[in-house]
């Protein structure tokens, strides 16, 4: 797109367009990094909701400015809450809001913003943001985001990680060199991490939480396998985000109380993740993260298709049975093939894992 012989520019300011959620986000990451490689003069903005900027960005660190360990992947971070603006429409201080942010990112005058989302929201705050240019998929999630784009660029594989790195690769006119999500360190969730782990000991990472009901394999399966890795010296901690407490306390009364609720804001999960030995989890933020981190992951599919949506540039042994079937449908019920995996082949998995 912008390559030598194009007439247009190279772009000096971008705008990434990807609110969330956690996995999403870590999946642009690296398409995000492949801009800045092959484009390293390019000043780089990402627009995200305020619940996942500790992705970008550090709590201690400014949103803007050089790049550096509490930001480590673009200049600037701008914030939105399209949720809670939803709940309030029609109230003057939700306009207010809306207008301060659209102004902060106009203010940095972007010549060209990719929505890597797809969603009509995500491209309507890509062309509100004043750049000249709005690039998309060819076949967004919602296709009438697709009116809002400039140019649009066909998704020519199959899992998001690599559609995102064919958009940037179209952005910057060169294939990806450098594909590894770039994720900041907090210095007080570091700390926090090292006093709940301690030095030296290994620990499984087991979350038995999804983004709905299909997804969610048995917490007394979860129980059964953290047994089974504490009596081989792995403590197993159960990760629980906000409002899964009841089901971290079932898995760990299925582990016989051998495992350890883990509560935890996101950085400090960052934290925590980068020192785990192993994941055990599904199609969820918290196993895209581990991935990310480079940890090796077991992980478990039901109804959504790991080809697209697996564990990404880590050692990994998906499990999935031939009786699920793909399907995005939010279903409380558990799929009838994620049901089929048992604790045995899951701890199978993982001492292939911990062997390598």
């Amino acid at each position: 797109m912008y390559s030598a012989t194009d007439a247009r520019p190279i772009p000096q300011r971008v705008l990434i367009v990807r609110l969330g959620a956690m996995g999403d986000v870590l999946h642009a990451m690296p398409a995000v990094r492949a801009i800045r490689a092959n484009m390293p003069h390019c000043e780089i903005g990402w627009v995200v909701e305020e619940r996942w900027a500790e992705l970008l960005c550090a709590s201690g660190t400014p949103r803007t400015g050089t790049v550096g360990e509490g930001r480590p992947l673009v200049e600037r971070v701008h914030t939105v809450d399209t949720k809670g603006w939803r709940k309030s429409a029609l109230s003057p201080a939700t306009w207010h809001k809306v207008y301060a942010a659209m102004r902060e990112i106009r203010r940095c005058g972007y010549e060209v913003a990719v929505d890597f989302q797809g969603a009509v929201k995500s491209a309507l705050l890509a062309a509100l943001s004043g750049a000249d240019s709005i690039e998309g998929f060819a076949r967004p999630r919602e296709y009438v985001a697709k009116m809002l784009y400039s140019h649009t660029h066909p998704a020519t594989c199959v899992h998001v990680v690599e559609q995102n790195l064919s958009l940037a690769a179209a952005l910057a006119g060169s294939p990806a060199t450098e594909t590894t999500p770039l994720l900041p360190r907090d210095a007080e969730a570091e700390e926090w991490a090292a006093q709940q782990i301690g030095e030296g000991g290994r620990f499984a990472i087991l979350t038995p939480g999804a983004g709905w009901g299909a997804k969610q394999w048995p917490t007394e399966r979860y129980g059964e396998v953290a047994r089974e890795l504490a009596a081989e010296g792995i403590e197993p901690l159960i990760n629980f985000g906000p409002g899964e407490e009841s089901m971290a306390r079932e898995t760990v009364l299925a582990a016989g109380g051998k495992a350890r609720p883990l509560g935890a804001t996101l950085a400090q999960l960052i934290a925590v993740t980068r020192r785990a030995s192993l994941f055990i989890g599904g199609d969820t933020g918290p196993m895209h993260l581990a991935a990310a981190l480079g940890v090796p992951v077991v992980a478990l599919f039901g109804p959504t298709n790991p080809a697209r949506n697996g564990p990404y540039g880590t050692q990994a042994r998906v499990l999935r049975s031939a009786q699920s079937r793909t399907s995005y449908s939010h279903t409380k019920k558990i799929d009838e093939g994620l049901l089929s995996i048992t604790p045995k082949e899951v701890m199978d998995a993982a001492h292939e894992l911990l062997k390598d």
